[in-house]
């Protein structure tokens, strides 16, 4: 395999490459096997504790800035964030020019590992994320007068640590390192944390959008001819600092609130690849392991699903074009929240009858379970049930507000059954790809050899040419009749229901992921939890349910295949 040197167990020249692990704890073990085993738990749990103790660190600064702003102030909590972007940095320049160059360092790549879509979605979010400190700096350097220099050091930094962290990721996700083994645990486990602690005070730290909005709120009422209301007393104390009049200005000052969930996305992604990463240090993956034929996917057997699917994505970016529009006016309707939501409750329920027969046929299946050991499988488990709990967490959040206020009311009722439909669709989904992935292929890896050189044997002769042209397009139509047709009505109905799924994710990830926040801005939740308490409980659930969708893309294109 391209992907692995292959290590035969009777061959001592390649047994002669392996860096086996040391550690002082254990040398006088008398099995280098054993010693290895022992050095590498005692690698994972040091490093394990150093992550700890940096997230412990950086939440006690987080929360003392919270409750104490008067002796931890934010650019106490910047300077010390800055410091660990700072030793990341180190670390990945050594790494990339001295750890991974070394001789046999890599001695395998894991095949499953650092895939196409979330090594795509790093560049996504690391782009948006550099463009929102691009708008800080911007906004921060308008007003230097009565701004720190903190506060344009901090996302400048920020900048270099996302470019050269992306870079990283998408050369070296796939590595399975066999030198230094502890060193670069430690430095994964050092860069998780600050991924983590920056994800931390996204979350918590409201300060910039409270002083956006309020002087936005301030031009608005002028502009409509109203006197100012009463502003809380963060409003007063914002109002010695208010950007001029100027359209750059605005530009960045809308321009960080629309990209402010893609930062947190960005934090999480990374969190997830560098923790894969961590658990790949030293691992030796044999030759049976690794997949001979990758599977590719291949647009065939499906025809509604995607008819359904396609409908969906271009009936939700219909809604979610006339929602924007809407929302950004000085008083947006009830009407446009009410399309939204209901959108929202005629799709979830199709998803998640799709969901459970898809389990059903599943059962009915007598495919055995893969019982491989694969940490990125465990992994995409781990994250599809922590991710869900955002979207599941808010919406409790909600039904609680609802309930105790008037859920008689068209908009309180249609948001109460959005709330139970997307606790329901988020549980059935997650039964049904969990259930996917631990499914062995259908096609045996044989047959499948035999078929890709076959194909090759035919391109090969194969001369195309303009008069062939109608010929190719008649046989590729009927192949495509003829493979839909062959398929069990099993496989069939398991790649009708991923597809119809992988479309409605996509559009119900692009939604919130672009400027959809109606639970922050219909106004209920907020006055009755209060601004900073829904500001944190959005912006923990909100960046966990666009990445639990864009995660499921991934899962369910995985079921795809698979079936």
């Amino acid at each position: 395999c391209h992907h692995c040197k292959s290590r035969s167990a009777s061959a001592p020249t390649d047994t002669s490459k392996i860096h086996y692990e040391k550690f002082w704890l254990y040398r006088h073990c008398s099995s280098v096997q054993q010693r290895d085993r022992q050095a590498q738990k005692a690698g994972r749990l040091f490093s394990g504790l150093l992550a700890m103790n940096v997230v412990f660190l950086g939440s006690a600064f987080i929360s003392s800035m919270i409750f104490n702003q008067v002796d931890i102030t934010l650019a106490d909590v910047w300077i010390l964030l800055s410091i660990l972007k700072v030793l990341c940095l180190f670390w990945i320049v050594y790494y990339l020019l001295g750890t991974s160059r070394q001789p046999h360092a890599v001695l395998c790549r894991d095949s499953h590992a650092g895939a196409i879509w979330i090594r795509g979605s790093v560049l996504l979010f690391g782009m948006c994320s550099i463009l929102l400190n691009v708008f800080q700096i911007g906004y921060s350097t308008i007003l230097i007068h009565c701004k720190s220099r903190v506060e344009i050091v901090f996302p400048s930094i920020g900048i270099l640590f996302i470019c050269t962290q992306a870079y990283f990721l998408w050369h070296h996700s796939k590595d399975c390192i066999q030198v230094q083994h502890n060193f670069t645990r430690c430095g994964l486990m050092l860069t998780i944390a600050t991924n983590l602690l920056l994800w931390l005070l996204a979350v918590t730290n409201d300060t910039l959008h409270v002083e956006i909005e309020s002087q936005l709120r301030e031009v608005e009422q002028r502009f409509a001819g109203k006197a100012p209301s009463s502003h809380p007393h963060w409003c007063n104390e914002t109002a010695l600092c208010t950007c001029p009049n100027t359209t750059i200005c605005k530009v960045f000052q809308k321009g960080y609130i629309l990209l402010y969930p893609f930062n947190t996305e960005y934090c999480l992604v990374c969190c997830s690849v560098l923790y894969v990463m961590w658990k790949n240090v030293g691992r030796r993956i044999s030759h049976h392991h690794v997949l001979h034929t990758k599977p590719k996917f291949k647009f065939q057997g499906v025809v509604f699903g995607p008819l359904l699917g396609t409908a969906a994505v271009i009936v939700g970016a219909c809604v979610f074009v006339v929602y924007q529009i809407q929302a950004t006016s000085l008083a947006p309707s009830r009407q446009v929240f009410v399309i939204y939501y209901s959108y929202y409750i005629v799709l979830l329920p199709l998803m998640s009858v799709g969901a459970v027969i898809g389990t059903i046929v599943h059962a009915l299946e007598k495919k055995e379970l893969d019982t491989l050991k694969n940490p990125t499988r465990s992994l995409d488990v781990v994250l599809l049930m922590g991710a869900a709990l955002g979207q599941i967490g808010m919406s409790y959040f909600s039904i609680v507000a609802l309930v105790a206020n008037d859920p008689r009311d068209l908009l309180n009722s249609l948001i109460l059954s959005y709330s139970i439909l997307l606790i329901f669709q988020n549980i059935t989904q997650n039964v049904f790809v969990i259930d996917g992935l631990h499914r062995r292929r259908a096609t045996p890896p044989g047959k499948e050899e035999d078929t890709k050189e076959q194909n090759r044997e035919a391109y090969s002769q194969r001369r195309v040419s303009v008069l062939e042209l109608g010929q190719e397009i008649r046989k590729a139509s009927r192949s495509y009749i003829i493979t839909y047709s062959h398929l069990s009505w099993k496989r069939r109905a398991l790649r009708e229901i991923s597809f119809f799924l992988v479309l409605c994710n996509i559009i119900l990830w692009v939604m919130p992921a672009f400027g959809g926040h109606p639970v922050f801005e219909n106004g209920m939740e907020r006055s009755f939890y209060g601004y900073s308490t829904w500001f944190v409980i959005v912006n923990f659930g909100l960046p966990l349910g666009v990445f639990y969708r864009m995660h499921s893309v991934g899962g369910l294109l995985e079921v795809y295949v698979t079936a």
